[in-house]
């Protein structure tokens, strides 16, 4: 299982893993989305196809731009009354069996309805930064996975590029609205007026 480290024991002796807590959680390849959302805790960890993805611990550096957008975007949204701004680690469920954890995620008040206790039933508009361990996750996989769950907006926030990407569903893939970069503003085209100063972006990471 890739989610639990093992557990072991604190004497000088050669530690041994305490292989019974293995026995608490699934097999890989056999986790349900029952098992998932029954994991204790707030940690970034994604279910796809019957195994967990436990992701990277975020750098100070990405969870400041992950916290300007998700400011930026709640500010636009909460005086207008147009739905709900939240941040990872909230589950989203693209479909069955298959849950992510998008960096800043909104969802139309209209679509009320898909907002379960604990996840949304896919989103309105998400927000990836993109890792710099593992880009292709962000920029090519998720892309894909967010367009087949008929999301319509996905913004790609790359610190390395320097850039902002906002892609628009049409038909069952995503086509480029704008590429943004450097003294330009990243506009959406699901919400009308809104937009993301791609310079303050990346300039409220610095400390």
């Amino acid at each position: 299982m890739t989610a639990t480290a093992p557990i072991t024991s604190t004497s000088s002796q050669s530690a041994e893993p305490a292989w019974e807590i293995v026995e608490l959680f699934p097999a890989k390849g056999e986790w349900e989305e029952e098992d998932y959302l029954a994991l204790p805790g707030n940690r970034l960890i994604e279910l796809s196809n019957g195994s967990i993805e436990v992701l990277p611990m975020p750098t100070v550096f990405h969870q400041l731009i992950v916290a300007y957008l998700y400011e930026v975007l709640k500010d636009y949204v909460r005086p207008r009354g147009l739905g709900w701004v939240l941040f990872s680690a909230l589950p989203v469920r693209l479909w069955k069996g298959k849950m992510r954890e998008p960096d800043v995620l909104f969802m139309a008040s209209e679509h009320k309805e898909r907002i379960r206790k604990q996840y949304w039933e896919a989103a309105d508009l998400v927000m990836e930064v993109v890792s710099e361990n593992d880009p292709t996750r962000d920029t090519t996989m998720k892309r894909s996975e967010y367009a087949k769950a008929g999301i319509p907006e996905y913004w790609i926030v790359d610190p390395q590029l320097q850039q902002i990407v906002v892609l628009t569903l049409q038909g069952e893939e995503y086509a480029v609205h704008g590429q943004f970069s450097i003294g330009q503003k990243a506009t959406s085209k699901l919400l009308a007026g809104f937009d993301v100063d791609v310079t303050q972006t990346f300039a409220a990471a610095n400390l």
